[in-house]
């Protein structure tokens, strides 16, 4: 009865959907951002790819983290009180404008009639604003985004950013090197002459009459006459940045300004000299800064960069923290201790994080020589040991604290994962990938890593998993011109290995057994294959995707997860649907574990470290019901549904179907159409929530399925 009464509650609801995989590393988040905006020295907000909206409201000492939606992809933002703003980027199908009238608390997509990608937005005053972004495209509205126009900029060629100095006198700058100017509200543009073909990214102007342009390859352009003519800077910035490219200026008064890059410069002489004011952060470029007032600044980047000033560029403080190495590897030997692994970049040598804390906290811990590191594996909470490349192999004994080298009989390997049955024995796999002859090698150890014994395969294998303590799978594959998708088979310890047929040609990167007889491989191009008979045959399930998977974990026998280069995907139903499961990144994710069945983690490129506490689960917040204006017919249905409305839909509706308690079965989107159609006929019997949401709020609706 408490079950049916929530049903019926919740089918009177709106719902909100919040993704449940939290950042853990690094902090706020580890997304790009592309645009910083303050509206006083402690209130500011930042954005950013996969839909990435950051506010703090402290200076920077905290920050809130919203989604705008995980394919949205936020060029820039713009305030014009404390709490009206403007977003600016694109989704997967259209250019989109999003406005918030709450100071961020709320954000609404106002405009998205475009497939242009849109970049740049300036308000010269509350109401008239304008947007410019891929081919030449230019947005005006008159009334504070309600409605917006085209203009005709003249050019096809992306119009990186665009400055007003007056609500008529506007620029804007091209990635062909061109600067055009407009005198009469975007009515018509003319081309000024710049006087160079470098791609120009940013353009800023302190008066009427001075500005600056920044560019690629150390262009740094100024004129005192409105644009009539241009200076390049070859003494000053010009020479000290010759090779960067620059995204974004800020001038404080008529004499001192800033320009970032991969580093921040300073003037105060109005452009005659520069000097480097920020160097040397490992950053990958600063895409934007701002000065709410002439000592407090901050610039963003990625990934997940944010650094303040409060001495107007003289000290910088690292508002981000964590560490941005691409980690390969997660493993938990308890609920609270856990380790990730990863690669060197650039000259940072390689490290080992390590949590006691379930997450809150990872600290670096004792590395090892500057090989990169693949895989790790605990057999208890003090034990463990990683792989890596050139045959490398490392054990503690003591948590991490200390690591020895074990010799592992060859140096020409990269070993990529490992595996124990018991405190004794355990087994690492690797390959040495070439054009023409590819290999691979099986190790084996009886005495905890003292001594390994070894087993040639004319393959490389990239995962290795033991259901028991004599039955063991090894998958991989080669990606070169013989492409190809391989599962080898022990049943006798790893004595002895046959090959099984896999039934694809795509290499495999992970392999995982819910029991002796049921396991799962993912790999290349979406692949994502299953056996119910310890391996004699595999049936391929359909992931929906062409993304490379490289992990694979169950947490129960039905419960899965997949990770790689385009997310989280989640099965409910042991891999008979898959469903994406919203990471809150676009970062490669190249592992996946799960301490029990709700708490999981996910490790990936750039630093990324993800948490869950509730299996991904969506979290549901009620809203206040909306006015019902969708139709599901036939209800109840076996095959096919149609989704009805009656309303003018001129937007994007997204519909997910879920199982009673929540969880995410289906999932899809849609454009510009009143009659949706969506084949259900992989659900089982039974009863089903379908959300539609548009921007204007959201219904669920009961579906019954025979």
């Amino acid at each position: 009865m408490k079950k049916i009464y929530f049903l019926l509650c919740f089918l009177f609801i709106s719902i909100f959907a919040f993704p449940q995989w939290k950042w853990q590393n690094p902090l706020p988040q580890g997304n790009s951002l592309y645009s910083v905006c303050f509206t006083d020295a402690n209130t500011g907000y930042a954005v950013g790819c996969a839909g990435t909206i950051l506010k703090t409201t402290d200076g920077g000492t905290t920050w809130t983290t919203y989604s705008s939606g995980p394919m949205n992809d936020l060029k820039a933002v713009c305030f014009t009180d404390y709490n009206t703003g403007y977003v600016v980027g694109n989704s997967s199908s259209s250019g989109i404008i999003l406005k918030t009238i709450d100071a961020g608390t709320t954000w609404n997509t106002i405009y998205s009639g475009t497939t242009a990608v849109l970049i740049s937005i300036y308000f010269p005053d509350v109401n008239t604003g304008y947007v410019v972004g891929d081919f030449g495209t230019i947005l005006k509205t008159n009334n504070a985004g309600s409605s917006w126009i085209a203009l005709s900029s003249g050019t096809s060629w992306e119009l990186m950013s665009v400055y007003f100095t007056d609500i008529n006198t506007g620029y804007t700058v091209s990635l062909n090197g061109k600067i055009f100017k407009t005198i009469n509200g975007g009515s018509t543009w003319d081309t000024l002459s710049s006087g160079t073909t470098h791609p120009l990214n940013s353009v800023y102007f302190t008066d009427a009459n001075t500005g600056y342009v920044g560019g690629s390859f150390g262009s740094l352009l100024k004129t005192i006459n409105a644009g009539t003519t241009w200076t390049i800077d070859t003494n000053g910035l010009g020479q000290m940045g010759m090779f960067d490219s620059f995204y974004s200026i800020y001038f404080t008064d008529a004499n001192t300004g800033y320009v970032s890059s991969g580093n921040i410069y300073k003037t105060i002489n109005a452009g005659t000299t520069w000097t480097a004011v920020l160097t040397g952060t490992g950053a990958n470029g600063f895409n934007s800064i701002s000065f709410p007032d002439a000592n407090t600044g901050y610039a963003v980047g990625g990934p997940g960069i944010i650094v303040k000033t409060i001495n107007s560029g003289m000290n910088w403080t690292f508002l981000s923290s964590g560490t941005t190495s691409n980690w390969n590897s997660v493993f938990f030997p308890d609920a609270s201790t856990g380790y990730a692994v990863g690669v060197t970049i650039g000259n940072v040598p390689v490290v080992i994080l390590k949590t006691t804390n379930g997450g809150t906290k990872w600290t670096q811990i004792l590395g090892v020589d500057n090989h990169n590191l693949y895989s790790v594996y605990f057999t208890d909470v003090n034990t463990g040991y990683v792989s890596g490349s050139g045959g490398g192999i490392y054990k503690t004994s003591d948590g991490g604290t200390s690591w020895a080298t074990l010799s592992s009989g060859t140096t020409y390997y990269s070993l990529n994962s490992v595996f124990f049955t018991d405190a004794n024995t355990g087994y690492v796999v690797g390959g040495q990938p070439t054009d023409m002859n590819p290999c691979g090698i099986i190790l084996k150890t009886i005495d905890s890593g003292v001594t390994w014994t070894s087993t040639g395969i004319n393959h490389v294998l990239n995962s290795v998993y033991f259901p028991d303590a004599n039955t063991g799978y090894a998958v991989g594959g080669n990606d070169y011109m013989n492409s190809y998708g391989v599962i080898f088979k022990t049943t006798d310890g790893g004595d002895t290995w046959s090959e099984l047929s896999s039934g694809t040609t795509h290499p495999l990167h992970s392999v995982f057994f819910t029991d002796v007889n049921t396991g799962y491989v993912a790999g290349d191009y979406g692949t994502i294959r299953k056996t119910i008979n310890g391996g004699t045959t595999w049936t391929a399930l359909q992931s929906g995707t062409s993304d490379y998977f490289n992990s694979v974990y169950f947490s129960t026998a039905n419960k899965g997860y997949v990770v790689g280069n385009g997310g989280i995907l989640k099965t409910i139903n042991s891999g008979i649907t898959w469903i994406a499961d919203s990471s809150g990144t676009w970062n490669t994710l190249n592992s996946v574990f799960f301490t029990d069945t709700a708490t999981g983690y996910v490790v990936g490129y750039s630093g990324t470290i993800l948490k869950t506490g509730n299996g991904g689960e969506t979290s549901v917040k009620r809203l206040p019901p909306q006015e019902n204006s969708f139709t599901i017919y036939p209800n109840p249905a076996n095959n096919r549904i149609r989704i009805i409305t009656t309303k003018s839909v001129q937007e994007e509706i997204l519909v997910t179907i879920l199982t009673i308690s929540g969880d995410p079965m289906m999932n899809d989107r849609f454009r510009y159409s009143n009659q949706i159609e969506m084949d259900v006929s992989m659900l089982a019997k039974g009863i089903y929530l379908v959300k539609i949401q548009t921007e204007e709020g959201m219904e669920v609706k009961k579906l019954v399925v025979e």
